[in-house]
């Protein structure tokens, strides 16, 4: 299988899925540190079916959240790239631009770094016009790369897939355009 790297930064590759990809991902959803801000871990069955519907978009639209490999080791540390949200909201349908990283990468520019590089392909090669990203209020580093990259913020909303009053119900959006 020849391995295709979309976008090459610095130190990362972000590329599609491979199968050596899988137990660190696993291991990543299981943590709850990692899924601190989302409603709860993943099995591994839930992982496993998130890397394939991941790839498959990849694959379909030539786009999507990419696997992070860092150059100097090769290691897998996360992913950052593109989704649309499966959301009813006032921005949807939209682009997002996402990112979840191994807490053992944290805090080195990774996330930074690869969220940079993705909207200048989104822009550049791909002629997207508008990207968004959310994260629930109290998620202050992912609030804190969503400005570092340059996104302003364009409000905040009830996430309608969380339930009323659940405590990551309300979220911050930011935006960025071409």
């Amino acid at each position: 299988m020849v391995l295709k790297i979309f976008i090459e930064t610095e130190r990362l590759y972000l590329r599609q899925w491979q199968p050596d990809d899988e137990a660190a991902y696993i291991t990543m959803n299981n943590d709850e540190k990692v899924m601190q801000f989302f409603p709860s871990t993943l099995t591994a069955e839930q992982s496993l079916q998130h890397i394939y519907r991941m790839k498959e978009h990849i694959t379909k639209v030539g786009y999507g959240l990419f696997a992070l490999e860092k150059k100097e080791d090769h290691s897998f540390i996360g992913f950052t790239g593109f989704s649309h949200p499966a959301f009813d909201a006032s921005f949807t349908p939209c682009i997002e631009i996402g990112w979840r990283l191994a807490a053992s990468s944290w805090n080195r520019g990774f996330a930074t770094e690869a969220a940079k590089a993705c909207l200048v392909y989104g822009f550049k090669t791909l002629a997207f016009e508008d990207v968004y990203s959310f994260t629930a209020v109290n998620n202050a580093k992912s609030e804190q790369v969503m400005k570092k990259i340059g996104m302003q913020k364009a409000g905040e909303f009830d996430h309608p897939l969380l339930q009323k009053g659940h405590s990551l119900q309300k979220h911050v959006l930011y935006k960025i355009s071409n």
